[in-house]
Formats: C-alpha cells, structure tokens, sequence
C-alpha cells in the first residue's frame, strides 16, 4: 500500500476559541503532535468568540455535574490565570442577578442552591443592598456572585493560536469544501483554494457550521444548528452602570436575557435578545442565505420550537423590530435608561444545537466518529469554559490517534 504523506497529525476546522484551545491543548499533552487550523475568515474569533459580550461566567446557571457547569467553573479560574499570564485585558467585576417581580423570587433562591453546588461563593441581597452595588438598579432581590469577570476573548484566541504552535491557514486556503474520510488512513480535507490537506485525525470545532462539516465528513450529527441572533446596544451613558447586571433567566431556555455588561473597554453592552436569524452569520435582518434558511425551515425541531415556544419568539421579535419594547425590557433593571440612552452595536449570532424532536440542546455535545472529533454544542459559556473544553477534545483527539 503506497505511504501516505500528511500534512498533520490533527486537522482542526475552525479558528475560534475552541478549535484554538484545542490546538493548544494538543501541542501542551502531546508535545510534537503537528496541529494545522483552517479557518475560512482572515483571522481569528471572527464569529461567537469576538461577537459576545466578552463575560467570563461564573458557572452559576448549569445543572451540577454537567460539562457546562464542570467547565465553565474550572475555565472561569483558568481564563484569569491565563490572561493575568499573558498580559491580556481582563477584570474579576462580579455580578447581580436581579429579580424585579414577586414571580421570580423562586428561581432566584434555585440559582442560589445550585450555586452552592457548584461551589460558588453567592451572596443573596435585599433592596437596599443592591443599590449598594448599583445605584441605578431596582430589584426585589438579588444575588451577588463575586467570581464573573470580564476580558477580551478576541485577544485570548491571538494568544492561544500563537502559544499553539499550530499552523493556520486562514482565508481560502481555511475554507472547508469537501471531506474525504478513510477509516484506516485519516482525512483529506479540500479547500476552496483547490489544496488538499490531509490529516490523521480530524477536529470540528466549526461552531455556526459545525453540523454541516460532521455531514461532509459522512457522520450523522443528529442535530442541526439553528442560528439565533443576537442583538446588542451600547448605553450613551455608561455611567448608570458600574458592572454587570443580569434578569433572572427563565430556565426553560439556554439564552439569559437583556443583561447589562461593562466590559474591558469601560463601555456598556446591553442585550442581547434571542430572534431567528435567516442565515448562519445572519447578523442582520438583511442577511439572508435562502440553501440555509430552507435547511433550518426543513429540519422538524424547527417547527417543534415553533409551537412550543411561539409566545416568547414573539415578544423577542417585538423587542428586535421596536426600540421601545426594547427599552422598556431594560427598564425593568434600569428605571432610568431611556431610549436615546440605546446605540446600535453589533450583533452577534449563537450556533444551537436542536435535536429533531424540537429540544434546544442545553449542554456541550462532543460526538466521535471514525478519526474524528465532533463539537456540536459549543454556545456561551464555551468562552468561559475554552481551556477545559480544548483539553477534553484535545484527549479525544489523540486517543482517535492512537
């Protein structure tokens, strides 16, 4: 049998902060293992990772026990440590998570358990505490949670693929067209520049199009990604504001709410909503992409949502075509803000998983093939929870390499 010559021993398609931390990991565990990365933008973090509100969360919302909750409280103590290592702008600000009615009061004394559980120091607040922290801000009650903190995600992805060793390929020559998969050889990998690079194993950690690079590989996914925009403003007086506010989120839903975030820069992002997006970078209103529209109309956990959940779509969707309801969804944690208070800011557009039968899948979701390593549910907190999500693909990795 004629010799193959690889370019690699793991391929990863996609440039964002998972696929970079998994090229990192690799070369941490494994040191020698060569790592290329395609990624079809420029750059780097291009897409979820440089279009979030730049939180490091603290893991307070997620079922004890999950991959969200393990990762996301371990990753939030990691990505301090890695940012105060490498220089990069980041800040440990704490939280309020704010009850304004009387009906969500209950909620807010489960997220306090499940913070214990997941050990996170939370400290519970009256009225009068709240404004302690946040002048400006009216509640019922509220829970402190003093390990949230922001950075610049944008920056830790340009450290991570530095630190990595990796080669990337950006641009055409990153852009994934085809994916030819042989179980006892690896996986060549053609790109919309006509080069052909083959691998060993292969990593998707291709976000907004992870579904459809599993398929190319010839692995059924069992789910479909069904983009979610994002809309964020930014507050023209950021003074109202002194860190991070959030609503208490319904738990039926993996979105949190229009919150309110200070980030490193010392601006205020508010948002964002949750509204269908009609393309997969859909990012506008404006963008649409009809081959993935009619995919995400023609998948039946679509429609499933749908019926289910129509009564919140319709109040998102309010909140996206009116400023006014918009602002007076802020106003419940910010009396003060008025609608002139609201810039446009850019959008950012969530990739979530949905099965079939219409569940929004609430946790990560790894999934192996032959030679392969599939992310299929990376949404917030993956930022957060990069390094250790990157160590866990990273073992899966070199176990497919043997």
């Amino acid at each position: 049998m004629k010799k193959v010559a690889y370019d690699c021993d793991v391929l990863v398609i996609g440039g964002g902060i998972v696929g970079l931390a998994t090229a990192y990991a690799l070369t941490r565990a494994a040191p020698g293992t060569s790592v290329t990365v395609l990624e079809k933008e420029p750059g780097p973090a291009r897409h979820q990772t440089g279009r979030n509100s730049g939180v490091i969360h603290s893991g307070i919302y997620y079922p004890p026990g999950s991959l969200k909750a393990r990762f996301a409280v371990r990753g939030a103590a990691e990505m301090i440590k890695f940012c105060a290592e490498y220089g990069i702008a980041h800040e440990v600000t704490g939280k309020l998570i704010v009850a304004t009615e009387r009906a969500e009061l209950p909620r807010l004394h489960a997220l306090v358990q499940r913070g214990r559980e997941n050990g996170i120091p939370v400290r519970e607040l009256g009225p009068a505490q709240i404004a302690e922290y946040e002048p400006e801000v009216r509640g019922l009650a509220a829970i402190h949670v003093g390990t949230t903190g922001v950075c610049d995600y944008g920056a830790v992805a340009e450290q991570l693929a530095a630190a990595s060793g990796a080669e990337i390929r950006y641009g055409a020559g990153g852009h994934v067209v085809r994916v030819d998969r042989r179980p006892s050889l690896g996986v060549a990998v053609r790109t919309a520049d006509g080069a052909v690079v083959r691998g060993k194993v292969l990593v998707n950690c291709a976000g907004l199009h992870c579904d459809e690079v599993a398929r190319l590989t010839g692995d059924d996914p069992g789910m479909r990604i069904v983009p979610f925009r994002g809309e964020y403003f930014e507050l023209a007086r950021p003074e109202l504001v002194r860190g991070l506010v959030y609503p208490v989120p319904d738990p039926a839903f993996p979105f949190l709410g229009v919150h309110l975030t200070r980030g490193i820069d010392g601006g205020v992002h508010v948002g964002p909503n949750a509204v269908p997006a009609l393309a997969r970078e859909g990012y506008d209103w404006s963008v649409v992409r009809p081959r993935e529209l009619a995919g995400t109309l023609g998948w039946p956990g679509s429609w499933h949502i749908a019926r289910r959940h129509w009564r919140y779509g319709a109040g998102e969707l309010r909140r996206s075509a009116s400023k006014a309801a918009f602002t007076e969804a802020v106003r419940r944690l910010l009396p003060g803000v008025r609608a002139e208070d609201l810039v446009p800011a850019p959008a950012g557009v969530r990739a979530q998983a949905v099965l079939r039968d219409g569940t929004l899948v609430d946790d990560f979701l790894i999934r192996e093939g032959a030679r392969a390593v599939h992310v299929l549910n990376a949404p917030s907190p993956a930022a957060t929870a990069s390094l250790p999500i990157g160590r866990e693909v990273a073992r899966r990795a070199l176990g497919a390499l043997g």
